[in-house]
């Protein structure tokens, strides 16, 4: 994540309700196309995987969720799928596939993600957040915003994939 980004303006998909700031190839979304969804992400990138499957990342709006282009309070959903990976090989199928976060500067990009998140988010607004916790521990990751889930569910082979759900002024600080 180098930031250096051309974002649009801050208007740019504003009167869509639903906001997916790091969408990557939208893998869990039932209607990649969602016309109420914003599909965003830094990267825009073409890759084959090492199974000759085909991987597009090409968000509707390239972004960077550290600072997001939009107006506070603008979205009723936000999905907060972050890269969860710090060590990854520069070629890996893991990178093109997740994208990778950077070793040294992660945990303030996730503090500052959740933040923007919960900014664009409106009242009440909701937030749903996945995680894997393959090579950091949710618990760390919860510990970088004072907004706490109100639920949540960890899931896969080891369950090491949690789903949880934020909403915006309910759950309170730590």
């Amino acid at each position: 994540m180098d930031g250096s980004l051309n974002v649009l303006p801050a208007s740019a998909g504003a009167e869509k309700k639903i906001l997916d700031p790091c969408c990557g190839s939208r893998m869990f979304w039932f209607d990649r196309n969602n016309p109420a969804v914003v599909y965003g992400d830094i990267r825009q990138e073409q890759h084959t995987l090492c199974d000759g499957r085909s991987l597009s990342i090409f968000p509707d709006v390239p972004l960077d969720f550290r600072r997001l282009p939009y107006a506070d309070a603008a979205f009723k959903l936000v999905v907060f799928d972050p890269p969860h990976l710090r060590k990854a090989g520069e070629e890996s199928w893991m990178r093109a596939k997740y994208g990778a976060l950077n070793p040294l500067t992660w945990r303030d990009d996730l503090r500052a993600g959740f933040a923007e998140c919960f900014r664009v988010l409106a009242d009440d607004g909701v937030l749903i957040f996945k995680w894997n916790e393959t090579q950091i521990r949710v618990s760390e990751v919860l510990a970088l915003t004072e907004q706490r889930p109100l639920f949540g569910h960890p899931s896969g082979k080891k369950g090491g994939t949690h789903w949880m759900c934020f909403m915006k002024g309910v759950g309170g600080a730590a």
